[in-house]
């Protein structure tokens, strides 16, 4: 039974339509980044908040749009990136996976201490437009719920309560992951508005909500109690890495010369998806069939 309540989104509406609603489990998919990336404990918080966060909001697209966060902050962590797509697949990276804080005043993992206070969150969203929608806030606490809540309010307008977390054992391995983001729509009074804010005010973290064995649903209904309809239900999974051809296209792209310096210089070449941290292994005899397709690069 508990395996069926993981790595599972759902989409709702509340209080006849006047609030959407938007809850995710995300433990076994924050785990596989940890693994693939080796992840220290404050990284994995960071990361997996990120990609719990990035993958609601790829339920919020349609089709085959899909959107990109970046999140540029001053601390150690360097860049957090996470790709997500309308249909629960999600990726990320972190730029230095193996950064580990001391707990902070609260005796929590120090995400906003590694995340950095001081920077911005970039989304670009490909909407099957000519041009990409693009925005950008800045980081208010480094925590990334309040982050994304203020982005939600400063860029798209709409009034949102982004709550994310995770839950990492004393192995480093992912214990819980999971977050929600409940949206304001037009129509609100304020007494239910008040109702909602004390709702959340009150709520448990959400990793204690899993811990309890609540799912992503009745998270929602701590919230915004049993009028509640369930949209949908959408299975999560790590979107796949670059694949061998498109790997392939980017060392083509690096033109004859370079291409022949490789080969003379190491004989094979080895390339990183920082997506899944698969390594893609190109021997001599490969190389060589690159280059012979390969063209001589324009001089700039």
């Amino acid at each position: 039974m508990e395996e069926q309540l993981k790595d599972v989104l759902v989409r709702g509406t509340a209080w006849d339509g006047k609030i959407r609603v938007f809850a995710a489990c995300t433990t076994e998919l924050v785990e596989d980044h940890r693994q693939r990336h080796g992840t220290y404990p404050t990284a994995t918080a960071a990361l997996g908040r990120t990609l719990t966060a990035g993958v609601i909001m790829g339920a919020m697209l349609k089709g085959d749009e899909k959107l990109m966060i970046q999140v540029k902050g001053d601390g150690p962590l360097g860049q957090i990136v996470v790709d997500a797509n309308a249909n629960g697949e999600v990726r990320g990276y972190v730029d230095h996976p193996q950064v580990h804080l001391p707990s902070n005043a609260q005796g929590k993992l120090d995400v906003a201490g590694a995340v950095g206070r001081n920077g911005h969150i970039h989304i670009t969203k490909d909407l099957g437009m000519k041009d990409p929608y693009r925005g950008s806030t800045p980081i208010v606490s480094g925590e990334l719920g309040e982050d994304f809540t203020y982005y939600f309010a400063v860029s798209e307008q709409t009034p949102s309560a982004v709550g994310l977390g995770v839950l990492v054992d004393t192995d480093n391995s992912v214990i819980h992951a999971g977050g929600f983001i409940v949206q304001l729509m037009p129509g609100l009074t304020d007494e239910e508005i008040t109702r909602l804010e004390q709702a959340i005010g009150t709520l448990p973290p959400v990793t204690a909500l899993l811990d309890q064995g609540e799912t992503p649903e009745g998270i929602l209904r701590w919230i915004v109690g049993d009028d509640l309809q369930i949209l949908d239900t959408m299975h999560l999974s790590r979107k796949s890495g670059s694949t061998r051809e498109r790997i392939e296209q980017t060392l083509l792209s690096l033109g004859e010369h370079e291409l022949k310096q490789i080969i003379e210089e190491d004989g094979k070449a080895e390339v990183v998806c920082q997506f899944s941290n698969d390594v893609h292994t190109f021997d001599r005899e490969q190389l060589e069939l690159l280059l012979a397709q390969a063209k001589p690069k324009p001089i700039q």
